[in-house]
């Protein structure tokens, strides 16, 4: 009887632990963080990119939401860093309980900073968005948060004196914002602060407050501090206070360090590696071995039991599994970088967050590639003692670019020969440049007049900006070289084949439809990323079907951002052969006369609106020899757009069999909004990309409904120049300017 007895209650006991494993292994997320997660679904307008998201139902950790990582029933974790997401965060962030990394970073985010942010956050990263007012209350109950990144936003005003709690703050990074205002007294109680940035702001006062913070890194350059510079500034070990009003010489107590070694670019540490998402990946390994010890300890108890030992590892196998499966989820979300082409109708491109290493110009190694928006906050100016001219001194911002010799240029050109020649533009030459570790870049030579140095300094601006631009479909900028009258641009090496050459070379084959969608996607999402994304924003001033490289995956790559504005400096040779491209390109010209290079986004958007056209069309923009009613294509296109039967006939006779009537009407709108001859009445890029988007996948929806493709061609993604250079010539002789970047 007693053996009976215990018999029972070991099975019992048996079953009650597998039931606790069981339930550990497939607890549904709470409630209230389920709610909180639809809430900010619905707040960010239900964007498609947002796999398995959802406004009713789901449940974000069985279902693997994108960007939420989970611990057991909990959200730890929501990354959506640099998807364009538009909208407002909601008003039920703050029922995640268990919220650690909240990361909102490099999207379109706008309004007030929700004042029901998660208590528990130790670390919060909206940096790169388009917030206003100022920081919420709120924060000064979030007692462990580590992390604050709030830069490059449009907050303003004073800080409130919310900082008294924060005394686990390790990094806060305000930078490049409208704050004003003195700094608040309980900056006094960061006491574990280690890194502060404050840069590119308005901020006045002393900064007394700063005086007794144990600092490694800070940066308050760029605003109206005032009065003395507290004697504890000589012990940290990055500093950068250039552009203020400071008492120089005066201290309190007097500053020890001698006037000829005070703080300058060569006697300060190397700038932070920290980028604007400091955020610290939260341990979830460390979380799943926790989940794996339970079963251990479980198969402990059982061996003592002895009776149901199988029971127990079958037990203990599934919860293994299930866990090493989610493990891999959570390792997935945490290892992927969403691009701005994070879509799936998207060709895959290579990741845009690489390490900051240096701005060290002088390094033998060449920089790694990274976005705008998560450079370092680490700029070059430090405080001024020199009243001597040097437009270095003025840099706000590094210049992420390597800097090479002259000779090392030459060398790699062989002294720019012609052999290696990709083609003539408005601004020069572009060379293919081989290098001994076996890199091939592309050394654009641009040919000036002789520069005052306050043109020298617009040179180094130009480059400073450009450096920084880092886009899937956007050439990069990687190195530069410039003295004794050389202004020379290295860039990554796309091949040589323009958006130009495959629309209108006869050697290549025809685009077809869908891919001709695609590359206008991307274009759009690089002109998207140069209004919406930089600060300040960016306009090309020059886009043309001849500035559009496609890559080998045939994506767009848009050439020379940021360099229409060099063009008043070129030597009186180039602009001759800038002249005479200007009859070719004066079809992508908007009818308000925009200068080149004066920096108006509405005259972009023109002049993508007459690519469309070129992609539709398959004609060029302007074509002397053509009648004179059809010489411009916007004109000749115009009256056609909204007449079904015109609409039809004008397309590309290779494509016309390919693309559906109900596409094509909405493909024709697009185009009729972006050439309106008013500015004012052209939309934004963001709106015409994603009509795009939709575009292109109501087509793909069209095309399964209808069980075929309207032809075998559409079926398959060719490159279009296979059959051309590849096996025979090394570029289009039939192009009249094969050129690699045509600016």
């Amino acid at each position: 009887m007693l053996c009976t007895m215990a018999k029972q209650i070991i099975l019992g006991f048996t079953i009650f632990l597998i039931g606790v494993l069981f339930f550990q292994t497939v607890a549904q997320t709470d409630d209230l963080e389920v709610q909180a997660l639809r809430d900010l679904y619905r707040a960010l307008n239900s964007p498609a990119k947002l796999r398995n998201w959802k406004l009713e139902g789901g449940d974000p950790c069985e279902e693997s939401w994108t960007g939420v990582s989970c611990h057991q029933s909990s959200v730890i974790e929501i990354k959506l860093e640099g998807l364009s997401l538009t909208g407002n965060l909601g008003h039920q962030l703050v029922n995640l309980k268990h919220l650690k990394h909240l990361d909102l970073s490099s999207n379109h985010f706008y309004g007030e900073i929700p004042n029901s942010l998660p208590q528990n956050l130790t670390d919060l990263n909206l940096a790169c968005n388009n917030f206003t007012q100022s920081i919420p209350d709120s924060v000064s109950s979030m007692k462990h948060l580590r992390h604050l990144n709030l830069s490059q936003n449009l907050l303003s005003g004073p800080l409130a004196d919310v900082f008294g709690s924060l005394e686990n703050l390790i990094m806060m990074d305000l930078s490049h914002n409208n704050f004003s205002g003195d700094l608040p007294a309980s900056f006094r109680a960061l006491k574990n602060l280690t890194r502060l940035y404050l840069h590119s702001n308005e901020f006045t006062g002393s900064v007394i407050f700063l005086a007794d913070l144990h600092l490694h890194d800070l940066n308050i350059e760029d605003n109206h501090f005032s009065g003395v510079i507290p004697e504890s500034f000589q012990n940290i070990n990055s500093l950068w206070i250039g552009g203020n009003r400071f008492h120089v010489g005066e201290s309190y107590p007097p500053w020890k360090f001698p006037t000829d070694v005070m703080p300058n670019e060569q006697n300060m540490s190397s700038p932070p590696t920290t980028e604007s998402s400091a955020i610290e990946k939260y341990p979830s390994h460390e979380s799943g071995n926790n989940r794996k010890k339970r079963p251990g300890s479980g198969g402990i108890v059982i061996m003592v039991i002895g009776v149901v030992l199988t029971v127990i590892f079958a037990a203990v196998f599934i919860a293994i599994r299930t866990h090493r499966s989610r493990k891999q989820t959570l390792d997935s979300l945490e290892g992927c970088i969403s691009s701005l082409q994070s879509l799936p109708i998207s060709a895959p491109q290579a990741s845009l967050a690489a390490q900051y290493d240096s701005p060290d110009s002088s390094s033998s190694d060449s920089p790694h590639l990274i976005s705008s928006w998560q450079l370092p906050p680490a700029p070059t100016m430090t405080l001024k003692m020199s009243k001597r001219r040097s437009f270095s001194r003025k840099c706000k911002i590094p210049i992420c670019a390597k800097l090479y010799t002259v000779a090392e240029l030459q060398l790699a050109t062989s002294n720019f020969s012609s052999v290696n020649l990709l083609g003539e533009g408005t601004l020069g030459s572009v060379y293919r440049a081989y290098f001994p570790d076996g890199q091939i870049l592309a050394v654009k030579n641009i040919k000036t007049v002789r520069l005052s140095i306050t043109e020298e300094e617009q040179f180094m601006e130009v480059i400073r900006t450009a450096s920084r631009l880092r886009h899937p479909n956007i050439v990069a900028l990687i190195g530069y070289s410039v003295g004794h009258g050389n202004h020379l641009l290295v860039y990554e090496y796309v091949r040589n084949v323009t958006l130009d050459d495959a629309l209108h070379n006869v050697l290549c084959m025809p685009l077809i439809w869908s891919l001709r969608l695609r590359i206008a996607i991307g274009i759009a999402r690089a002109l998207n990323y140069l209004h919406t994304c930089c600060v300040p924003p960016i306009t090309h001033s020059n886009l043309k079907a001849a500035n559009i490289l496609l890559d080998e995956d045939l994506n767009p790559r848009i050439c020379d951002c940021g360099l229409a504005i060099l063009r008043p400096l070129a030597s009186n040779s180039v602009k001759i052969k800038a002249s005479e491209m200007a009859i070719a390109d004066s079809g992508y010209v908007a009818p308000e006369h925009v200068k080149r290079g004066s920096g108006n986004p509405k005259a972009d958007i023109y002049s993508f609106g007459v690519l469309l056209l070129e992609l539709l069309t398959g004609r060029r923009p302007f074509d002397s020899s053509k009648p004179k009613g059809e010489q411009s294509l916007v004109e000749w296109a115009s009256l056609k757009l909204h007449d079904s039967e015109s609409l039809l006939e004008m397309v590309d006779p290779t494509i016309n069999r390919t693309i559906f009537t109900r596409a094509l009407s909405s493909y024709a709108d697009i185009i009729s909004q972006c050439i309106q001859p008013q500015k004012e009445f052209r939309p934004q890029i963001a709106e015409v990309a994603q009509s795009l988007v939709s575009l292109l996948q109501k087509s793909g929806q069209e095309k399964a409904k209808s069980g075929k493709d309207k032809t075998t061609a559409e079926g398959a993604e060719v490159d279009p120049c296979e059959r051309s250079f590849r096996s025979t010539n090394s570029r289009f002789f039939a192009s009249p300017a094969a050129s690699y970047y045509s600016i």
